[in-house]
C-alpha cells in the first residue's frame, strides 16, 4: 500500500497521507515522496487547487518516533546535518507553492503534522480533531515552520503560550484563534474541503496563483515595494484570455469559463 496517494479530478489535486495504522506519521522515505508529490501538484496542468488530507482517525501524528527510537528515522545518525537539504523538504516546498492548498484535517495533527497543516493556506477541521504542538515536550522546537507561522497567525503572546506550554488545542480553540477556517462534523470534512476547492478552481487560475504569490511576498515587503510588485504582476494578467473572459462574462451576466490562458 502506498504511503501517499495522488489523484486529480475537476481541477483538484488531492494528496492523501495513507499510513492509517501509524496515524499517518511521516517516515524518512515519506519526506522525499511528499516533497515530490507537492511539486507534482504545483506543476500539474490539470490541477488548479490542492487538497492535503489523511486517511483514518488522524491527519498526521508527526514524524515517526518509532523509527527514531530504533535509530532509523529522521533526526538519527551522525550524518543527519549533512543529509537534509531544507530547501527541498515539504514545509519549504509547501510554502513556495503558487497553487492554493487546503488542509482537510480529517483528524488530529501533532508536531510535524501541525506544522504541515499550518503551512497550508486554508484549514477545514473535523470537530473532534486537535492540534498538538508538543515539541518542547519531546525536547525539540517546531522544526518545520511553526515558529514562523504561529506568531504571524495569532500574535506573539498567544504563539508564545501555545509553543512554550505545548498545550493541545481543540478544534474550537483553533477556530477561535483563527487557526481553522471552518470546523465541521468529521463526516463532512472531505465534502466541505472539496466544495471550497471547486469554488477556487472555478476562478481564473493565473490570477489565483498570482494573488497567492503576492500575499507571500507581502509578508516581508514594505507597502510601496509591494504595490510595485502587484502592478508588475497585473500587466501579464491584463493580456490574458482569462481577463477578457472575466470581463465578458460579467457584461453578459453568465458564469465565466476560464481556461488558464
Amino acid at each position: 500500500m502506498a504511503a501517499l496517494d495522488y489523484a486529480v479530478s475537476e481541477g483538484i489535486a488531492t494528496i492523501t497521507l495513507n499510513r492509517p495504522e501509524r496515524m499517518n506519521t511521516i517516515s524518512r522515505e515519506m519526506l522525499d515522496e511528499l516533497t515530490a508529490t507537492l511539486v507534482r501538484a504545483d506543476r500539474d496542468p490539470e490541477a488548479r487547487v490542492v487538497i492535503l488530507t489523511g486517511t483514518g482517525r488522524a491527519f498526521c501524528a508527526g514524524l515517526d518516533l518509532n523509527e527514531a527510537a530504533n535509530g532509523e528515522g529522521i533526526g538519527t545518525g551522525s550524518s543527519f546535518a549533512d543529509t537534509i537539504d531544507l530547501r527541498n523538504t515539504p514545509p519549504t516546498v509547501l510554502f513556495e507553492m503558487d497553487k492554493p492548498v487546503i488542509c482537510a484535517l480529517n483528524g488530529s495533527a501533532a508536531g510535524y503534522g501541525m506544522d504541515l497543516a499550518l503551512g497550508c493556506d486554508i484549514r477545514i477541521m473535523a470537530e473532534d480533531a486537535k492540534l498538538a504542538p508538543a515539541f518542547v515536550k519531546r525536547g525539540i522546537v517546531p522544526e518545520s515552520g511553526g515558529t514562523w507561522f504561529l506568531p504571524r497567525m495569532v500574535g506573539w503572546a498567544k504563539a508564545a503560550e501555545i509553543i512554550f506550554t505545548g498545550r493541545t488545542l481543540s478544534a474550537a480553540d483553533c477556530l477561535a484563534e483563527g487557526l481553522a477556517n471552518h470546523v465541521v462534523p468529521t463526516a463532512e470534512v472531505a465534502a466541505t474541503a472539496r466544495t471550497m476547492a471547486l469554488d477556487i478552481a472555478a476562478n481564473a487560475p493565473k490570477a489565483v496563483r498570482a494573488a497567492k504569490r503576492m500575499m507571500r511576498m507581502g509578508l516581508d515587503e514594505t507597502f510601496p515595494t509591494h504595490v510595485q510588485h502587484v502592478y508588475l504582476q497585473l500587466l501579464p494578467l491584463f493580456a490574458s484570455d482569462d481577463f477578457k473572459e472575466g470581463i465578458n462574462s460579467f457584461l453578459e451576466k453568465r458564469p465565466a469559463a476560464f481556461t488558464g490562458r
